[in-house]
């Protein structure tokens, strides 16, 4: 019996921690600017993201905001084409959802991850996306 305690427990510890909700304060350090650092697939692959001339401006606020794609500039700032993305978070069966809406689609994608510098993703077609906060061209 002490056997089988001990084999389950890893599992355990593993299930627990996968299940770690995301919490208000965690939503809040999405706000603000993020660029794509790469992309793992399904199967393992990974796509790694090394130039990005196009990165994510997220404003949520009581659970519901925008996203934003901005290109950024050599002199640090960063321009746009005013089209924003609704965003609604959600928790859904203990997960927590980013549910996007424009006028020509709606799409969602689990909040994996949230820190001051990481944020994680996954699509609807289970491909995880990985971002970091961008350095400034000036920066870098």
């Amino acid at each position: 019996m002490k056997r089988i305690l001990l084999n389950l427990l890893p599992v355990l510890f593993l299930l627990a921690s996968c299940s770690k909700t995301i919490s208000e304060s965690d939503i809040k350090e999405l706000n603000g600017y993020w660029e794509i650092e790469k992309a793992e697939m399904p199967d393992g692959e990974v796509k790694e993201y090394t130039v990005n001339t196009i990165v994510d401006f997220f404003e949520i606020e009581n659970n519901k905001g925008t996203r934003q794609k901005v290109m950024p500039q050599i002199d640090g700032e960063y321009l746009t084409n005013e089209v924003y993305e609704n965003v609604e978070i959600v928790e859904v069966d203990g997960k927590t959802m980013m549910k996007y809406h424009t006028e020509f689609a709606d799409w969602q994608e689990q909040l994996i991850k949230v820190s001051k510098d990481e944020l994680i993703v996954q699509n609807e077609h289970d491909i995880k996306y990985y971002y970091k906060r961008p350095i400034p061209f000036s920066k870098k």
